[in-house]
């Protein structure tokens, strides 16, 4: 576990920062020492999300702003009233998504619009607003893409948010290349199954569901948000100042369970 202080006087801002994955990175930047800006759509439990962080972290800075990734309008105001609080930016993290499960063939137009919007535009719309603010700067600083495992093998009923998220992929690897040259680092985070988030609900909405996903998963668990707010606080750190386009997937092993090896316990000769 990082020490507090490994993050001391940054200055992060977190998308879709009121609840599961960006509230935990939130967290524990805070707990690390950083100064935290939450954005979120819902005003009433992005405030509440605020004062709990507050609540839970002793002498942490944590500024919340309502606004809507999707609207370049709020994204400005985003890094404005960031900035006017503390003074710079150091840290993105572009966590705010949409997904629902939905056969491809019935998903409406404004179904694939609303995630697309969401995961892709509103990616490239902070990060950008983020990357020309760090650039002027002229110190460098991290940009975090969280997307999914299934960005790269797709995953059906999801065809809205991998293809989004397979947007994001490659986002991240171009902007980690054009951007290098201003010390900018930009990386991701592929989760497998993480309980306690949003998408879990909608993902395994059955005990059913669950418990066969959790069979696909060697380690046999679900994530939790913590263990991508850990290593979220690595890879935005000094420990990580050599890694930059890279994608690190955190799933307990799930991707690599496919074809033979999924049945290796049952082959012939194995241990019994």
């Amino acid at each position: 576990m990082l020490q507090p202080g490994t993050l001391q006087d940054r200055v992060a801002v977190v998308t879709g920062g009121s609840s599961g994955l960006g509230k935990a990175m939130a967290e524990e930047f805070a707990r690390l020492g950083a100064f935290v800006t939450i954005t979120g759509r819902n005003e009433e439990r992005l405030h509440a999300a605020a004062q709990d962080l507050l609540s839970r972290v002793p002498g942490a800075r944590v500024l919340a702003v309502p606004g809507d990734v999707r609207r370049p309008e709020d994204v400005d105001r985003l890094v404005a009233e960031t900035k006017r609080a503390f003074g710079k930016i150091d840290i993105l993290v572009n966590n705010a998504a949409g997904n629902f499960v939905c056969p491809a063939e019935q998903l409406s137009i404004n179904g694939w619009n609303a995630v697309v919007n969401i995961v892709l535009n509103g990616t490239f719309y902070c990060s950008r607003a983020v990357g020309r603010e760090m650039i002027a700067a002229g110190k460098g600083g991290n940009i975090l893409n969280i997307v999914a495992t299934y960005a790269w093998t797709g995953g059906p009923g999801t065809v809205h948010s991998a293809a989004a998220k397979a947007g994001v992929v490659a986002m991240t690897r171009t902007l980690a290349v054009e951007w290098a040259r201003y010390g900018i680092r930009v990386n991701a985070i592929a989760p497998g199954p993480i309980e306690g988030t949003g998408a879990a609900e909608k993902l395994w909405p059955t005990k059913e569901i669950e418990e066969s996903l959790k069979r696909d998963i060697p380690l046999n668990c679900f994530g939790e948000p913590r263990d991508v707010a850990r290593l979220a606080s690595y890879i935005v750190s000094d420990y990580a100042r050599f890694m930059t386009g890279e994608v690190v997937t955190l799933d307990g092993g799930e991707w690599l369970n496919k074809g033979f090896l999924k049945h290796f316990e049952t082959a012939p000769g194995s241990p019994s």
